[in-house]
């Protein structure tokens, strides 16, 4: 029997296709063993309303800690101890002396925390007294 190149050529993209979408179908049910947990940190100058973002980075942390945070590690492990709860991040307070001059700095991390949608950010007066809050947390550390 004579096939034209045509239908063979249909053929195989059919044979791919039916392929590539078993392949794909148990990439998709080993992806969903990890709950999602992608977010994106920034450090920005200004107060919440009008923050110009002059850092950021990505951090994953299922099924390992990646992403262009340089302790991404470090990171997930903190957000793992604290649930996800980016407010527990403070430290204890710190007898670092900073002062009041108004500079106002804003952190963000937007994105899922083990499946949950995150929308966090916090102000402080100046870049001093976010390094004071922060001093402990690896999170915002980049």
């Amino acid at each position: 029997m004579r096939h034209s190149l045509k239908t063979l050529g249909a053929v195989a993209l059919a044979a791919a296709a039916c392929v590539t979408g078993i392949a794909g179908t148990a990439h998709a049910q080993t992806a969903t063993i990890y709950a999602p947990s992608a977010l994106v940190l920034t450090i920005g100058r200004g107060d919440e309303a009008a923050s110009t973002v002059v850092r950021a980075v990505t951090l994953s942390c299922a099924p390992q800690p990646r992403g262009t945070h340089p302790a991404s590690q470090a990171a997930c492990a903190e957000l793992e101890a604290v649930g996800g709860d980016l407010t527990l991040l403070s430290g204890a307070p710190t007898d670092e002396r900073c002062s009041l001059l108004w500079a106002p700095v804003t952190v963000t991390a937007d994105g899922v925390w083990q499946g949950r949608r995150v929308a966090w950010r916090a102000t402080y007066g100046n870049a001093c007294q976010m390094n004071a809050a922060l001093s402990d947390s690896a999170v915002f550390t980049f």
